[in-house]
């Protein structure tokens, strides 16, 4: 029998996720004993979004590709994306599930359609945007949680946007402007979550991509989502390097673009501008992360189709969910 021990007040109920009433500090403690009442979760997170894909380049095709777009990047911890302010941690329920997704990066192709932006990732009611895919030759960058890098053009071609509070937007490029064709211009570089890529002018030089953000939520202070860096064009020229963060470093003259580090978001490296009569490649987005941090006293269920894994921080756990899409839930 639960007294209000001598108190005048509403009658004490509890349940698995709640308590209401007046209640005295040993009466709670030995519900919790109990696993009567296990109360709300205070649970920190951290949201990466898959980067965006570059595309790399057909034959014939002189200018160099902008790098792809990091993933949005949303956090408690540390610091979040696009320079927004530190996000609030949510309290959650026991024995509730909450959908987990982990976002895949961008595709990259020859084939300015087959080049894709990064897929979301969500946690309960957070989602972080893909990041948007890197220009091809002649062609802006894509939108996302930070935007793609703007490809090689005669003309002065914008860099994708990037999502407030996730990311920041692409670099942009000049053109040449002059009225001749100096073997094409280079690619400008993808968005970070911590900077904006580097646009570029005239020369033979790629854009690089920008900062990614460094998050302490494992323990460990971990940078993620760094944009990927731009092509050159195909004079001799170097490519942009990757954002810190796993942004894929872009394609030098000859060469081919690499891909974002996996579980960081970073941005595909963009295909150079065509000089040996071949097709060169360009890098895929990395895929993104969901890692959630929360008291030790709680046990947490990863559900089907989702992978990770859990490790012990002081007086916390934290779950790293490195792909798939299910629930969790705690109790």
């Amino acid at each position: 029998m639960r007294s209000n021990g001598g108190l005048i007040g509403a009658k004490k109920t509890v349940s698995p996720s709640a308590a209401s009433g007046i209640w005295a500090i040993r009466d709670a403690q030995r519900e919790r004993g109990a696993a009567n009442w296990t109360g709300p979760i205070l649970t920190d997170y951290l949201v990466v979004a898959g980067g965006g894909g570059a595309r790399g380049t057909p034959f014939g095709d002189g200018y160099g590709s902008g790098g792809g777009g990091a993933g949005g990047l949303r956090s408690t911890v540390t610091s979040t994306g696009g320079g927004g302010s530190l996000e609030t941690a949510l309290t959650l329920a026991p024995n509730t599930n909450y959908t987990v997704t982990v976002g895949a990066g961008g595709a990259t192709s020859t084939s300015s359609a087959s080049v894709t932006a990064g897929s979301n990732s969500v946690f309960s009611t957070i989602t972080s945007n893909g990041g948007g895919r890197g220009g091809p030759s002649g062609f802006a960058g894509g939108n996302g949680g930070s935007g793609g890098g703007a490809g090689g053009n005669s003309e002065p071609t914008s860099g994708g946007t990037g999502d407030s509070g996730q990311g920041y937007g692409g670099g942009s490029t000049s053109g040449y402007g002059n009225g001749t064709f100096p073997n094409g211009t280079a690619g400008s570089g993808g968005g970070g979550a911590g900077a904006a890529g580097q646009s570029v002018g005239s020369g033979t030089t790629a854009g690089a991509g920008g900062a990614g953000v460094a998050v302490s939520i494992t323990g460990s202070s971990v940078t993620y989502a760094g944009g990927g860096g731009g092509g050159a064009n195909r004079n001799s020229g170097s490519g942009g390097t990757g954002g810190s963060g796993g942004g894929g470093s872009g394609a030098a003259t000859n060469s081919n673009g690499t891909a974002g580090t996996a579980n960081t978001g970073g941005g595909g490296g963009g295909g150079p501008g065509d000089n040996d009569t071949s097709a060169r490649s360009g890098g895929a987005g990395g895929s993104g992360v969901v890692i959630l941090r929360y008291p030790s006293a709680y046990t947490i269920t990863i559900g089907a189709g989702l992978t990770g894994s859990t490790t012990t921080v002081s007086t916390d756990k934290v779950t790293t969910i490195t792909a798939g899409s299910g629930n969790v839930s705690w109790s």
